[in-house]
């Protein structure tokens, strides 16, 4: 089992960046996808950004041109680098891994950013 600790979350001004970190640890010998999701409030989770182990990215479109999905395979670590926030990226910013070889998902507790005026 993977486990999943993000850090990073907070309130920040519309136009201001954040940069959110994850790190796993437990089986992580199979991690393959690694990523960022989003529930903002009343609403479903969300894809943000997703990386493979080779550094391949997917983005939601909207947060294109504005956030930044990093990955390091040595720390196990997974950053996202949020320029540009908009009140509409207010949510729980959560971290997700992904067995390369069975697709079973893992979830961090989430962190909240929440963007004011």
């Amino acid at each position: 089992q993977v486990q999943l600790v993000e850090s990073g979350g907070g309130l920040v001004q519309a136009g201001e960046s954040l940069r959110l970190s994850c790190t796993a640890s437990g089986r992580i010998g199979n991690i393959g996808l690694m990523g960022w999701y989003r529930q903002p409030p009343g609403k479903q989770r969300e894809l943000v950004a997703t990386i493979t182990g080779g550094g391949r990215t997917n983005y939601a479109d909207s947060v294109k041109g504005r956030f930044t999905i990093s990955r390091n395979n040595p720390k196990n670590t997974v950053a996202l680098q949020m320029n540009s926030l908009k009140l509409e990226d207010t949510a729980v910013y959560y971290c997700n891994s992904r067995d390369y070889y069975t697709g079973v998902d893992s979830w961090g507790k989430g962190t909240l950013v929440t963007v004011s005026i």
